[in-house]
């Protein structure tokens, strides 16, 4: 999808979910990293993250152009439009527009724990780093510590 593509669908989206004109510039914007879109509130443009129309489809990528479209026509119609007003959030669902964006990060793996176990009292202690245990001693009850296993 090309600039021009982007802001007929804008505006088409704008008109038939919002019944209002959408008048400025929609635009793909390659520095967004974290969020679907934006709404310059000076300008009145909208940028918009080409990554999530790639990634998850035009469905989600829809659902960005009617959140942006929410915080525009709310701002232009001095209404509230930011995230925490009653009237951004009801006009959101009434038109079915996403609240929050699918995540582009890759999901984190699972840190392992390294468990010690104190010889003197028993204590069972999780760590995510190695501890030295010619060093460091139960803070319990000062006893030597002895590496178990990774879980």
């Amino acid at each position: 999808m090309n600039q021009a593509e982007l802001q007929t669908l804008v505006e088409k989206t704008s008109h038939d979910f919002f019944g209002l004109p959408f008048q400025h510039e929609a635009v793909f914007n390659p520095r967004l990293r974290t969020t679907g879109g934006r709404y310059h509130l000076k300008s009145h443009n909208l940028d918009f993250n080409l990554r999530i129309l790639e990634a998850f489809g035009l469905e989600e990528f829809l659902g960005v152009i009617k959140h942006e479209l929410c915080h525009y026509h709310l701002h232009l119609s001095d209404a509230g439009f930011q995230h925490k007003d009653k009237e951004f959030k009801q006009l959101l669902t009434a038109v079915g527009g996403s609240r929050f964006v699918k995540s582009l990060s890759k999901p984190q793996a699972v840190k392992k724990k390294l468990l010690y176990k104190c010889q003197g009292c028993s204590q069972v202690i999780y760590r995510q780093r190695k501890v030295n245990t010619q060093k460091y001693v139960c803070g319990q009850c000062r006893g030597k510590l002895v590496y178990i296993e990774i879980q």
